[in-house]
């Protein structure tokens, strides 16, 4: 398997992106980056990660999210590995509205492991595909702000960034 890496410049900072033809493998803030690389090379061994350029398509979507399309990311696919729990937890982020936040209370409930907070949270937090699967949209059962792997700074930013352009389109 053939995948490409690059840097990709976001109003956040660079993203790291490893992609092959057809899915998104990472997309990790770069302190991160190499942790998630690493499990990717032993999920995948023999694959071969080089540098290039991400497919236009992968490209165009973050573009159009960064730009205002907030549901711009919803049919970019991703390969993540991860136990089936962590997948679940995975998938169910992408339930969660642009612009909304929920719990990670609500997030153990969703996956059918209502006493798994911690184990949310964690599968959370190994998410290799930051953004797109959108881990920022989860918050403490107070509605805080809490980890993040990019850093609270990142997460408040992508919040506020999905609150100004959903507050247009319900003001408009």
């Amino acid at each position: 398997m053939n995948l490409v890496s690059m840097e990709y410049p976001s109003p956040i900072g660079p993203l790291v992106l490893v992609s092959g033809d057809d899915a998104l493998h990472v997309l990790a803030f770069p302190e991160r980056g190499e942790a998630h690389r690493t499990r990717l090379a032993r999920r995948l061994p023999g694959a071969a990660i080089r540098p290039g350029r991400a497919p236009r398509a992968l490209l165009d979507a973050l573009d159009a999210y960064f730009a205002g399309e907030l549901n711009a990311l919803d049919g970019v696919a991703v390969e993540t590995g991860g136990t089936p729990f962590q997948q679940k937890v995975w998938r169910a982020l992408r339930s969660i509205a642009p612009g909304a936040t929920q719990s990670y209370a609500w997030l153990a409930r969703v996956v059918g492991a209502a006493a798994a907070v911690r184990a949310v949270g964690a599968a959370n937090g190994a998410n290799p595909v930051s953004v797109v699967l959108p881990c920022h949209r989860v918050v403490g059962s107070d509605g805080s702000l809490t980890g993040y792997g990019g850093g609270l700074e990142r997460k408040r930013w992508l919040l506020a960034h999905e609150q100004r352009f959903c507050a247009g389109r319900r003001a408009g």
